[in-house]
């Protein structure tokens, strides 16, 4: 008789217990910061479009996909791409692409870039906020989209060359087959460094219908600020500042995500030691939130 009401209880309380959950995006974010001081090391030697430095970023963010179970932008994740440089020099770049598929054709890009500006007189820029902070934040949006489906199919890019021109966003905004499925670019260029915990959303001059959905969504301690967007401001209208200006060439709308520039902005002291963590880490969470804002689209 025991053992018949053992049983009876036994489905009783699997059907009261709680079904496991996600745990919460970046619940401490040792994994954000750990990819971020590796992609930022001196091992990757400033990461600078064809180096050797240039070419371990690559191999790095390539199996870090590979192990999180994000697939690839095609039959690979390397998408190799030539330019000539300002010199006359011609170079091949390599963008890093992972996707995630959703429940639509339409696509976001995710991108940051993953080069810098490499060793100059002995000296490496290891570029931690410029752009380690956003492609360490790309791993991490990947894992999270991988186990939340999207409804737009996301597409993670790690461009490479934005430092010579934004070569590598440029080279992908002329696939016209890949550019006419593109709702809209999410871009991130310097997310971590900002003693005032500001992060700017730049873009919703151009798309104003874009502005009232980021204004709702949750940020935390980050305070998310407007701008920096206009034509009259100049050298202060980031609109084609980095890699989403590939896509607001094409007339795509866009967003940026990014910090004023702060002492550090393209000198060696760029490094680990030098960014704002906890700030970081709220603004890759902020981040989150506005593109499944955005994906409800």
């Amino acid at each position: 008789m025991k053992n018949y009401l053992l049983l009876l209880f036994i489905p009783l309380f699997l059907y009261c217990t709680p079904q496991a959950q996600n745990p919460p995006f970046l619940t401490n974010g040792n994994e954000l910061l750990d990819d971020m001081k590796a992609l930022s090391s001196d091992e990757m030697e400033g990461r600078r479009t064809g180096t050797e430095g240039n070419k371990k970023a690559q191999e790095y963010l390539v199996n870090a996909f590979k192990s999180r179970g994000i697939s690839s932008w095609g039959d690979d994740y390397r998408h190799t791409f030539s330019f000539t440089t300002r010199s006359g020099d011609e170079m091949i770049g390599t963008n890093i692409l992972a996707m995630v598929e959703g429940k639509k054709e339409d696509l976001i890009v995710v991108s940051a870039h993953y080069d810098h500006l490499g060793i100059r007189d002995g000296e490496i820029f290891n570029g931690a906020d410029d752009d380690a902070s956003g492609t360490a934040a790309l791993l991490s949006l990947a894992s999270y989209f991988k186990e939340n489906q999207p409804n737009h199919t996301l597409v993670f890019a790690a461009f490479d060359a934005e430092e010579m021109g934004l070569r590598g966003a440029r080279a992908l905004a002329e696939d016209s087959l890949f550019m006419e499925r593109v709702a809209i670019n999410v871009n991130m260029d310097m997310v971590s460094n900002n003693a005032a915990n500001e992060l700017y959303a730049s873009g919703t001059y151009h798309h104003p219908e874009l502005k009232p959905v980021l204004e709702r969504i949750e940020t935390g301690n980050v305070k998310l600020l407007f701008g920096h967007d206009r034509p009259e401001e100049g050298y202060n209208d980031w609109s084609s500042s980095s890699d989403h200006g590939a896509f607001h060439a094409k007339g795509k709308k866009f967003i940026y995500f990014g910090v004023e520039d702060h002492e550090h902005y393209h000198k060696e002291s760029d490094e680990f030691e030098t960014i704002t963590p906890e700030f970081y880490i709220e603004a890759v969470i902020t981040i989150k939130n506005a593109i499944e804002a955005l994906d409800k689209l």
